[in-house]
């Protein structure tokens, strides 16, 4: 994370002519407009998927940040994928807030069959409705009770589709409301109420959200200062508590995402998500891999149009592009080269197999190197078969040396085994019933309802992985030395109990919240001019604050004169 320069505050009497005249202008400024709101950006950092590689994290609304599969613990005949976009949206960045991308489409992609390729993709397409943009700047200009209310200035709609294997595509909502970001107490003093609204009923009888929450990801990144700072001293801190992520998520009746609608036969998908630019092409490294295998780039991976024009550099202006993507947590963070990060976001799991320096990496990789430097624990001998199946295979008896039939699609009974490929996603066996009393650990935990076997919004996949990392999943035993993991084991907020089960959005600002004062100290930014019962908010507020600098303006200047005198 950048940090801005030190500096020291200046004495009330030594303050310059110019630093007094720009106090009192910034008070009768704000006295004159009464409307003086800053907008703050996400900060950088890295987590699971959040801002993973050099061209997402500059690309925020692009960013996949993690996705999450599972059986719907109050509905077991329904499966739910959850996918996040945007990384890191404090609560108070206002005015424009965390829309969806306009020019982008929103993914999320089940293979039911294992050749790595979408049986099922939703697409999620958003459009901007802009009330009164000549002679308005906030996001909403009252009291939002409502996602159809007029004081909300801005909102969003949305387009989902279904497309098969075959590319047919069906429309399933058109013109659906997205619950808009959550601009605080007095703007929005019912969140709970417009997510509800939000909630938009299928065709096949499930349902479909796109709004804000709660992150749910929860870890230490100190991870990344030499693993918890050499000692395991650097932990118990979750770096996301307070952040908001934009939301997609779709529940939907087993039998419409399994391999010929058949879940008894075929309970194993894949789930991934993708984001979608139109005319974009991905730079990938151009250099040779470890074993002087081409590195992947975005320009040999086919646009979904299947047309491809060259402009004479290399750069192709196609039709829509896949820019970014996430099955598994934390692979392109810490599996995948640096080199590679931007080429495998490129990539469609299909090809995973063929790029040889990703594979190796997972055959070797470079975590239990670290931890065997810095703390001692051997490495587990290479290669890492496990985490072969882990990531790329699914975990059958058939499929390496985990010996257990829980997730591969190899255990469909419809799959096609010699069109079968190794492909990086988050694969759930959906005949695994949810668990009574799930185990933040998952299958490592001795419930098989949880990671790796698809993921749930409270299965600690840091903890996990770095336990897998460490061979746990070949020895069915958790490795002493790292037990405790970061100590961070829980979700900032908890889930809900029912769709779409991600927690509300949080209004705090994040250097106010904590574990034990989730609210913070103040409510997020006053996006709207009026209180539940008229009064007006935020003109007040400001006039207010223009006031006190006015004041302060005045007085230093008139302690200037009183010195000369």
């Amino acid at each position: 994370m950048q940090s801005s320069p030190t500096t020291r505050p200046p004495r009330a009497r030594t303050l310059s002519k110019r630093a007094e005249r720009v106090l009192a202008c910034a008070g009768t400024l704000s006295l004159v407009t009464a409307a003086a709101v800053t907008g703050l950006a996400p900060t950088n950092s890295a987590a699971s998927s959040h801002r993973e590689a050099p061209l997402t994290s500059g690309d925020p609304k692009a960013d996949n940040t993690d996705v999450y599969a599972f059986t719907s613990p109050d509905k077991p005949d329904t499966v739910t994928l959850v996918a996040n976009w945007i990384p890191f949206e404090e609560p108070n960045g206002g005015p424009n807030f965390y829309p969806f991308a306009n020019d982008a489409r929103y993914n999320i992609k089940i293979d039911a069959d294992g050749d790595g390729k979408p049986d099922t993709t939703y697409t999620w397409k958003f459009t901007d409705h802009v009330r009164d943009a000549a002679n308005q700047f906030l996001y909403n200009t009252g009291v939002v009770n409502s996602v159809h209310d007029k004081t909300l200035n801005f909102r969003q709609t949305y387009t989902l589709t279904s497309t098969d294997a075959h590319g047919n595509t069906t429309t399933l909502v058109e013109d659906a409301p997205a619950a808009p970001s959550n601009v605080g107490k007095a703007s929005m003093p019912d969140y709970a109420a417009l997510r509800e609204q939000a909630i938009v009923g299928l065709p096949d009888g499930g349902q479909t959200y796109a709004g804000q929450a709660s992150d749910s990801f929860f870890l230490d990144l100190r991870i990344f200062d030499l693993l918890y700072g050499g000692n395991l001293k650097e932990t118990g801190h979750n770096t996301l508590a307070g952040y908001n992520v934009n939301t997609i998520a779709i529940q939907v009746p087993k039998k419409s995402v399994a391999l010929n609608g058949d879940h008894s036969r075929n309970p194993v998908i894949g789930v991934w998500s993708t984001t979608d630019r139109q005319g974009t092409a991905v730079a990938g490294a151009q250099g040779k891999g470890s074993e002087g295998t081409p590195a992947p780039r975005a320009k040999d991976v086919p646009a979904d149009d299947g047309k491809r024009r060259e402009d004479g550099m290399g750069h192709h202006d196609t039709g829509w592009r896949q820019v970014s993507r996430l099955g598994n947590p934390l692979v392109n963070e810490v599996v995948v080269p640096l080199k590679y990060k931007d080429a495998f976001n490129a990539l469609t799991p299909d090809l995973d197999h063929t790029v040889t320096p990703v594979v190796d990496k997972v055959k070797d990789p470079i975590v239990p190197k670290l931890i065997q430097k810095i703390y001692g624990v051997p490495a587990p001998a290479t290669p890492r078969n496990d985490l072969v199946e882990i990531f790329l295979t699914g975990i059958c008896k058939a499929c390496g040396p985990i010996k257990a039939d829980l997730n591969s699609q190899l255990l469909n009974a419809d799959t096609d085994k010699k069109a079968f490929v190794p492909a990086e996603e988050l694969r759930l066996n959906m005949a695994v019933p949810p668990a009574a009393k799930p185990n933040r650990l998952g299958v490592l935990g001795n419930d098989l309802a949880g990671f790796p076997n698809g993921r749930r919004l409270d299965d600690d996949v840091v903890d996990i992985e770095l336990q897998a990392l460490e061979g746990a999943a070949q020895t069915g035993k958790i490795v002493p030395a790292l037990a405790a993991g970061d100590a961070v084991d829980t979700p900032y907020r908890q889930p809900g109990a029912s769709f779409p089960y991600v927690a509300l959005p949080n209004t705090a600002a994040v250097n106010q919240a904590d574990s034990l004062h989730p609210e913070g100290g103040v409510g997020a930014g006053l996006g709207g001019t009026a209180s539940g019962d008229g009064f007006p908010v935020l003109p007040v507020t400001v006039a207010g604050g223009g006031a006190l600098l006015a004041c302060a303006g005045a007085l230093a200047l008139r302690r200037r004169h009183a010195e000369r005198a």
